[in-house]
């Protein structure tokens, strides 16, 4: 493999872990009601699981309420369990085809809770990204060792490849602080 290959790939690779720490980010709740919040409640549909994204319309109605209106009169109670049952501790209301989604306030304690699972998730986001330092460094050794590359391509890819990964760590510090302030703020 060469050097160029390794180093796109693990660039792929980190980006991709970026886009799932961003994905993750934007399911913990800060008080604010945001549509994302729903996307991986799932709901029963005719005997299979779906997103609840499929089956209704999710709506801002002001900064703390959802709307969630229904496709079908009928999946509104479905929907409104599954809401209830979901990990996100909310409480919505049925009105016909339409329920709405209040977003109760955080209290201090949660807020500190949610700090501690932000951070949490980043350093588990920057674990990934250094192993995949690793396993590019591995492929070094290995086309080296292979006679593919010489010694110095070897030492210049990896420098490339620290630079690339305390970019993409430097990112998710960001990242974390960035919603930090964002749970804490009230």
């Amino acid at each position: 493999m060469s050097v160029q290959n390794i180093r796109q790939l693990t660039d792929s690779r980190m980006a991709k872990t970026l886009e799932s720490l961003i994905s993750t980010l934007g399911k913990i709740r800060t008080g604010r009601a945001h549509t994302g919040i729903l996307d991986h409640i799932q709901v029963e549909y005719y005997g299979s699981p779906v997103p609840l994204t499929q089956v209704a319309n999710v709506t801002l109605v002001d900064a703390r309420t959802l709307n969630v209106q229904v496709w079908e009169k009928n999946m509104a109670q479905v929907v409104d369990k599954a809401i209830r049952e979901s990990d996100l501790g909310l409480n919505p209301q049925a009105n016909g085809d339409s329920i709405r989604v209040p977003m109760p306030a955080l209290t201090e304690e949660r807020r500190k809770e949610f700090t501690k699972i932000v951070r949490n998730e980043g350093e588990d986001s920057k674990i990934a990204i250094r192993n995949q330092r690793r396993e590019a460094n591995d492929a070094l050794k290995k086309s080296v060792k292979d006679k593919e590359i010489s010694e110095d391509d070897e030492r210049r890819a990896q420098d490339d490849i620290q630079k690339l990964t305390d970019r993409f760590i430097a990112d998710i510090d960001k990242m974390i602080v960035q919603k930090e302030a964002e749970v804490m703020k009230v």
